[in-house]
């Protein structure tokens, strides 16, 4: 590495700084004599420091501001850091610590954390402000979020940039993407949370949410700037809203190398807990009956890859969907359901397929009637997978397959310790927050979580080692086989998901198969001979470089 800057520019700048680990040669060519305490530290050593000074802190929202102030300060022993303690700072550095980050944002700025904030009332600044983000480095993946629909947690605005930095820190502590080509952005078209406009001390824009042809032209005018600045780019597309995701997906998804984590990483990951626990039961994907409780954008997303899925082993699209039934907060969906969106609309039911009069317009009914095998939870509805519901569930079905995936944890449709007992532990569970390990007669039972972060670091590798074109349905595919290929069934109380904390072991097999899966789609880029070999040749590893 090549540097003109010397001494508190050197310090201050968090891609080249090492501090206590300059060493003495450095410090004496680069003006650091004097400004540094005399002893010479290694990496592991400062990592040692690092930790213990995070394990001291007293809650999460502590932690994380410590650990992004060393963000700020430090990339390379951050990363060194956050990749050796994964377990330990995921759920502070990501879901659920980054919810609080989100609302205390404005409250707690400090550093802009190289984010890149663009405004629907200055769209002339998008070029400028992306070049300024950039400062001369070649941006391969943006990860960006218009704030609107933040975990479970609603609209927060700009504050949503924190959860674009944590999707951006996970990328390369889990994947070793370069931290150089990274980008968080926040695309704010202001917010419809009252008390954020009323707050003097909130950051972003002071007014209601656009959400007419301005808006859309924003998203247009980032996207189109975004790949005339940045020939390689991979956008990931993050938390917006139930109006917008889904719609915006379709509109680039085959123009620009695009992926909605809301949408298609919780699909990937659901479709791979399924497949797991369908290890288990040892019964077919196309012989299930599958009830998604909330469809919105992640239900939706769910629903889209099973089906994909689905359709891939064998079943015809009219075979698929009738294996499908969605429940929102009108109950069932039936075709003549006033106000739903295009992605629910295909799932509709047919009133004729039930008795007359029957009104399924809330959950234990439809469960009742149909006998699901399948239940995923998407609806953020604290406690709706009952005791009565799910022990009409298991009595239809012997190893009835159960994801309360709703997060945080408070907002879960059930906890898995509950739906173990209730089913004497025939359930396969999965949840979307990490859960404690739960013991049945005997057993210990291995919960999965359905994090998103089992997917989408491996699939952004898979994507810039080939530099695919597009993010494809088999390509989602191929990352939700691997995941269920990594899991062992035949041991009592498996879990269904590999375990978050392997997320470094594991992400590069994920990669290696996408990658085979876009070269054989012809999706690929570049040239690609050994897809280890190419995702070797481009990862990040977080070591001090000679400057």
């Amino acid at each position: 590495m090549t540097t003109s800057k010397r001494g508190y520019d050197l310090l201050n700048d968090p891609f080249l700084n090492k501090g206590t680990a300059f060493t003495r040669e450095e410090r004496k060519k680069y003006g650091l004599i004097g400004i540094l305490p005399p002893q010479v530290e290694t990496i592991e050593l400062q990592d040692q420091q690092a930790f213990e000074n995070f394990c001291e802190r007293p809650n999460k929202a502590v932690q994380r501001h410590y650990l992004m102030k060393l963000f700020s300060r430090n990339r390379t022993l951050f990363f060194h850091l956050f990749s050796h303690h994964l377990e330990k700072l995921m759920p502070v550095l990501y879901a659920p610590g980054v919810a609080e980050s989100v609302k205390q944002y404005s409250e707690l700025f400090t550093t802009p954390q190289n984010a890149v904030y663009l405004s629907i009332d200055n769209m002339d600044d998008i070029e400028e402000s992306l070049k300024n983000g950039a400062s001369g480095r070649d941006i391969q993946l943006i990860v960006v979020t218009d704030g609107e629909s933040i975990l479970g947690i609603g609209d927060w605005g700009t504050n949503g940039v924190s959860i674009s930095t944590g999707k951006i820190l996970v990328y390369t502590a889990a994947a070793g993407i370069d931290p150089a080509k990274v980008l968080p952005v926040v695309l704010d078209a202001g917010t419809n949370r009252q008390s954020l406009i009323d707050d003097p001390l909130y950051l972003g824009l002071h007014h209601e949410r656009i959400s007419d042809g301005r808006y859309d032209a924003f998203v247009d005018a980032f996207l189109q700037t975004a790949e005339k600045l940045f020939p390689h780019l991979y956008v990931h597309f993050e938390d917006f809203g139930r109006e917008n995701a889904a719609r915006l997906l379709e509109r680039y998804e085959d123009r620009y190398a695009v992926y909605n984590d809301d949408i298609e990483g919780t699909g990937a990951v659901t479709l791979a807990a399924i497949l797991g626990g369908l290890k288990a039961s040892g019964e077919k994907l196309t012989d299930q009956t599958f009830l998604c409780f909330g469809a919105g954008t992640s239900g939706m997303g769910i629903v889209r890859q099973v089906f994909e899925e689905m359709k891939l082993q064998g079943l015809s699209d009219e075979e698929a969907r009738s294996r499908f039934y969605l429940v929102d907060q009108q109950g069932l969906l039936f075709e003549d359901t006033e106000g739903m969106t295009p992605q629910q609309k295909p799932y509709a039911r047919k009133r004729s397929e039930f008795p007359a009069g029957a009104s399924l317009d809330n959950l234990e009914d439809v469960v009742k009637a149909i006998h699901p095998t399948i239940l995923v939870g998407a609806s953020t509805a604290a406690g709706a997978f009952t005791r009565e519901i799910v022990q009409e569930m298991a009595a239809h079905t012997p190893r009835p397959i159960i994801f309360p995936l709703s997060n945080p944890a408070d907002l879960a449709e059930a906890s898995a310790d509950d739906l173990l007992h209730w089913t004497d532990g025939k359930a396969l569970v999965a949840t979307g927050t990490a859960s404690r390990k739960v013991v049945y007669h005997g057993t210990i039972f291995e919960i999965g979580q359905a994090n998103n972060s089992l997917v989408f670091p491996g699939m952004g590798l898979a994507v810039a080692a080939c530099r695919a074109r597009k993010v494809s349905p088999g390509m989602l595919a191929a990352a939700a086989h691997a995941l269920a290929d990594l899991v062992d069934m035949e041991k009592p109380g498996a879990s269904v998901l590999p375990p978050v904390r392997e997320m470094g072991n594991f992400t590069k097999i994920l990669a290696e198969k996408v990658v085979r899966q876009a070269v054989q789609e012809g999706l690929n880029g570049i040239p690609v001979e050994d897809p280890k070999e190419a995702i070797e040749a481009i990862q990040w590893k977080a070591e001090y470089k000679e400057l």
